[in-house]
């Protein structure tokens, strides 16, 4: 059982809040733009329930997944507490009624295979954001944290990869619903890195902001801001690329190919 040695390898690396140098957290040299992204990320990092609702509900029939879908889960809710914590330190705890307002669970994939594609994107480009904060962001602190998560979410993307390539080998049909997924994370030139969150979530009830910046986009805008003659996003889509390229088997190094990939398994 994968989850099994999953588990045994997390164990070897795993962190705790209490490892993180909280001591060397400065609240008055904190800037404004890293709280927006704390609070941002610590909201698409709450999703992490609303996920395990989501693989839970399609894997009835496959325990080997369920069980790491429920390793996954907890390490992303330290994620958030890991935000929450430094959040609270510096003075901005998270609203718990936005958090508690996302606690619906994602709903099912076009295809299971589709739904672990979703998450593969996700952790791939997680840890390439969260490792360019981890060398850019100023607080000691909070750059720690982002180094913790990068690692964290690299091995994630590698979990991901393993089921969806078992998945496509045992359900080979369900190989141009995750073509699609592909296409509809990378086709859009005004948002070239989206989050689960920002395209599911839509409007909270009973939260007046639930739609403004604090959220996951709003981190990866700040990152493109930053790199804005795009070498790193193009870093980003090619490793996507040839993640997708290995577990489907297909030629997969731009859109096109995709959209001809997808028309192959149509046609």
């Amino acid at each position: 059982m994968h989850s099994y040695d999953i588990f045994q390898q997390h164990a070897k690396v795993r962190w705790e809040l209490a490892d993180i140098p909280w001591n060397e957290l400065n609240p008055d040299a904190v800037r404004d733009e890293e709280i927006r992204i704390a609070r941002a990320l610590a909201f698409g990092e709450s999703n992490a329930i609303a996920a395990l609702h989501l693989f839970l509900n399609e894997t009835q029939d496959d325990y080997d997944f369920s069980a790491y879908a429920s390793l996954w889960s907890f390490e992303e809710i330290r994620h958030h507490y890991a935000f929450r914590t430094w959040l609270e330190r510096v003075g901005q705890p998270v609203d718990d009624k936005k958090v508690n307002a996302m606690r619906e669970a994602y709903p099912n994939g076009i295809s299971h295979a589709s739904t672990i594609a979703t998450n593969l994107i996700s952790e791939l480009s997680l840890t390439h954001v969260y490792t360019f904060f981890a060398q850019n962001l100023t607080e000691p602190v909070l750059k720690d944290i982002f180094r913790r998560l990068s690692q964290d979410e690299a091995r994630h993307a590698a979990d991901f990869r393993f089921y969806l390539l078992r998945r496509l080998q045992r359900h080979p049909n369900e190989l141009a619903s995750v073509l699609e997924t592909l296409y509809v994370y990378l086709s859009d030139p005004e948002r070239p890195i989206k989050h689960p969150v920002d395209i599911f979530k839509g409007p909270l009830a009973g939260v007046s902001d639930a739609r403004d910046t604090e959220m996951p986009d709003h981190a990866f805008a700040y990152f493109l801001a930053l790199n804005q003659e795009t070498t790193r996003l193009e870093q980003l889509r090619k490793r996507i690329f040839s993640s997708f390229a290995g577990v489907t088997g297909r030629p997969l190094t731009s859109l096109y190919d995709v959209r001809r990939e997808i028309a192959a398994c149509t046609a």
